[in-house]
């Protein structure tokens, strides 16, 4: 029996990394990748998600714009997010955030462009997926002022610390590629702190590919070794795993099983 996987961050929605996305959807989902979200990282990478999720079972769009991006944020485009997410295929916003390890954005851009996501958010009552890098504390600092409210960090990369007062606010925390290379004891060790209810797996394809395809560009095909990997750290079977990190997943987007949990792609 194939464990039913839920990559819950992927790319497949870029087209210079896959102008033809079909075959990726159908080498995931003869691995057991039921289900998996397309992020945006603009409104127009937003829209594609969106577009490619719509007529695909177990496909769905996640829509936002990236810290990476903020520089080019201008408040309009929140009209463009309030009708993307009225779409029943979309299930969150993201991947929203901060970014301090490149310069593509200031602070005080990425910060406008987070907020307000997150005011929209808040309004639509839509979990959100962020995007950290080297700014936990900052972002951790801005979501301990705010209302309570679902969120996921997407690969997160954060210190035991960071993890602590994220878990204190009930927030979700996406694995990927990392968890497999051989010098991540440490996040290995992090992920056993974590209250596995609150655990999901991506592959954030194109980017980060899991041992031992690492150097490739990423795929939701290559998810299974992801979860291998957190199964070990967990103590736990495979099937379990999936189990596990599928329920999780679909609890956070709020999506109903029906009765069952293994819709194909």
């Amino acid at each position: 029996m194939k464990p039913q996987l839920f990559d819950t961050h992927c790319h497949l929605n870029l087209v210079d990394s896959f102008p033809d996305p079909s075959p990726f959807f159908e080498r995931a989902r003869d691995v057991g990748v039921t289900r998996l979200a397309l992020v945006g990282l603009d409104p127009a990478t937003g829209r594609r998600a969106l577009e490619m999720a719509e007529p695909l079972d177990g496909v769905y769009a996640i829509v936002g714009r990236h810290p990476n991006y903020a520089a080019h944020y201008v408040r309009s485009e929140l009209d463009e997010y309030r009708e993307m997410l009225s779409h029943e295929k979309a299930v969150a916003m993201g991947e929203l955030g901060l970014d301090y390890h490149w310069d593509f954005a200031s602070k005080d851009q990425q910060l406008r462009c987070l907020t307000d996501q997150l005011d929209l958010a808040a309004e639509l009552e839509v979990p959100v997926v962020f995007h950290c890098r080297e700014a936990y504390a900052d972002l951790l600092d801005l979501l301990e002022s705010r209302p309570a409210h679902p969120y996921l960090f997407h690969c997160f990369s954060g210190n035991a610390d960071d993890a602590r007062r994220a878990a204190a606010l009930g927030c979700c925390f996406g694995f990927d590629g990392p968890l497999t290379y051989k010098k991540s004891d440490a996040l290995r060790e992090l992920v056993k702190k974590l209250p596995t209810d609150r655990i999901v797996l991506e592959t954030d394809s194109p980017y980060m590919a899991p041992a031992p395809q690492r150097g490739k560009p990423n795929e939701p095909s290559y998810l299974p070794l992801i979860n291998e990997a957190l199964a070990q750290v967990l103590g736990i079977g495979v099937l379990d795993c999936a189990g596990l990190t599928t329920r999780n997943a679909l609890r956070f987007f709020r999506i109903a099983l029906d009765g069952d949990d293994s819709s194909p792609l």
